[in-house]
């Protein structure tokens, strides 16, 4: 950093920030603004002043302040903070696009052991742009490094077999790209003509009490699987196995092995999924459809787990509110193990962004949502208050319930449609009409309801597949009638999609690929993330945001 008159100053303030204690960082630096501030000195106090604005939830003052900061002739070190702290509140408003275009001006002046970060960070954020505005982008763009970036995007957005095509043209393009060497998100590990198996066992329980689900993941998995084929792109044969029919998960496993599979895709239940986790023998790879609680122990091979985990979602809405501006929240949630859970992950992000909490209210059942929600909003205090002035006064009183003022968001989660729908109408009610309300896509049931007006304004986080997402492979399956499972149906055609690029998965945290039931991340555990879509309810229909 530059020397500074004011070190002092700017030291106690940034070491108040990361205490969170916003409030001594503004009086430290409140005299400073009659100060005659040289650049550097104007840039940094810019910076700090961005930074408060955030912890309070001004996010547009907290940008137009970082548009200042980042003016001709600021020190390199000072705009590294600006640009760095500017990508942050963009991703957090979804502005990925300009984030990563940023992110690459960064790259020109970090430090070499920030750079594999910063790249790594850039190409998220390009995988989290729509295919079409990558287009948009590149054929807007004259910066030569920009529209390589951009097209590497757009090649990585094809299946396994392009991708590898398209990669050697694209490093005779751009020879000296600073995505080029490695290449970002463990494409290197689709170059040339990777190993594929001549199988694949897809092992479902196709014949007992879980058949529906198993029917419809199948469904999903063939319906990506033959569009692969006709496009020649998937050299091997499934071999569909009914794990029903098997006295153990093991056994189906064993004759899956038996039978030449090269690599297993399955089971489907927790509990299976733990049995296949703890067997002593496991020669081939398993993609599960489900993950177990508790670690998962070594094996032969790997075991990477897949599933609608709800947990992740909790802690997406946590982000997408914060992003919002939302700083202070109520926490509805119903009682017992899976609120217990869901509480969890979203408080745990909630908390780390910055986030507090005014209250959290546990509801056991339909007859105590109106007093859960009172009690959370203080309506309950406000009516006490009343009939202590009345009893005061001994008299009638004019009054108005007034809630809390300490809340600017309610997170609403919600087991189902039904319970939403009971619950968000008595939120206004309840004077909290104003409020912004935050959900899971456990609201949504997966298709238009009517009933869904009741929701209206209830923001979710939702599946790519239900906001849009492959219409050509969602018409198929509607047209065989193999749709009333959306959600099992795009867990299937995800499975098909990360099985095409197991490989890839060697990348680790590098690993982000667009899929159809969110964007796919591998964490240290061997378990699959996902990151959804930022939707809300319209006129009783879900809508992108």
């Amino acid at each position: 950093m530059p020397p500074s008159a004011f070190d002092a100053e700017f030291r106690v303030a940034e070491a108040a920030l990361a205490r969170r204690e916003w409030m001594v960082a503004e009086t430290t630096l409140a005299p400073l603004s009659e100060e005659p501030l040289g650049t550097n000195d104007k840039a940094l106090w810019d910076y700090l002043e961005a930074r408060i604005a955030h912890m309070r939830g001004e996010e547009d003052r907290a940008l137009s302040l970082l548009n200042q900061a980042a003016s001709p002739g600021v020190h390199p070190a000072i705009t590294y903070r600006v640009y760095n702290f500017r990508r942050h509140l963009l991703d957090l408003q979804r502005d990925h696009l300009t984030s990563a275009q940023l992110g690459t001006q960064l790259i020109a002046i970090a430090p070499s052991a920030d750079q594999p970060a910063l790249k790594r960070s850039v190409w998220h954020d390009l995988m989290r742009v729509k295919a079409t505005d990558i287009e948009q982008a590149a054929a807007a763009s004259i910066e030569t490094e920009w529209r390589g970036w951009l097209a590497l995007a757009a090649i990585a957005n094809q299946d396994p077999t392009h991708i590898a095509s398209e990669l050697p043209q694209w490093q005779s393009t751009y020879p000296a790209h600073p995505a080029g060497s490695p290449l970002p998100g463990g494409l290197q590990y689709l170059q040339g003509t990777p190993a594929a198996p001549s199988q694949v066992a897809l092992m479902l329980p196709l014949s007992g009490r879980l058949a529906p689900a198993g029917k419809a993941v199948r469904d999903g998995y063939l319906a990506s699987y033959f569009t692969a084929r006709k496009g020649n792109a998937a050299p091997y044969e499934v071999r569909i196995i009914d794990s029903d029919r098997y006295a153990t998960i093991s056994e189906a496993y064993q004759a899956a092995v038996t039978g030449g599979a090269g690599m297993v895709v399955g089971p489907l239940s927790k509990n299976a999924v733990a049995e296949l986790a703890l067997s002593p023998s496991r020669p081939v790879p398993v993609l599960a459809l489900n993950q177990m609680d508790g670690a998962l122990p070594p094996g032969d091979s790997a075991l990477i787990q897949f599933a609608l985990a709800p947990e992740d979602e909790a802690a997406q809405i946590a982000e997408v509110a914060f992003g919002d501006g939302a700083r202070r929240a109520l926490l509805l949630r119903p009682a017992g193990a899976w609120g217990d859970k869901m509480e969890q992950a979203l408080r745990e992000r909630w908390q780390t962004l910055g986030g507090s909490f005014s209250s959290a209210i546990a509801y056991t059942g339909q007859d105590d949502y109106s007093v859960s929600i009172k009690n959370g909003l203080g309506i309950a205090s406000s009516e006490a208050r009343r009939r202590q002035i009345r009893d005061m006064l001994a008299e009638p009183v004019e009054f108005t319930p007034r809630r809390r003022e300490d809340v600017d968001a309610i997170f609403l989660l919600a087991r189902n449609a039904a319970e939403a729908r009971s619950l968000k109408p008595l939120l206004a009610f309840h004077y909290a009409g104003a409020l912004p309300v935050y959900a899971t896509s456990s609201v949504y049931h997966g298709s238009p309801d009517e009933r869904d007006r009741d929701l209206n304004g209830l923001n979710l986080v939702e599946l790519p597949w239900l906001l849009g997402s492959s219409p050509a492979l969602q018409a198929e399956l509607a047209d065989g009638g193999n749709n009333a499972y959306p959600r099992l149906n795009a867990l299937g055609v995800d499975a098909y999609l990360l099985q095409s690029r197991f490989l890839q998965l060697q990348a680790g945290p590098d690993l982000l690929i667009r899929g159809n039931t969110g964007l796919l991340s591998l964490n240290p555990q061997l378990q699959i993330e996902r990151e959804l879509v930022p939707a809300e309810f319209d006129r009783g229909r879900v809508t992108p945001r």
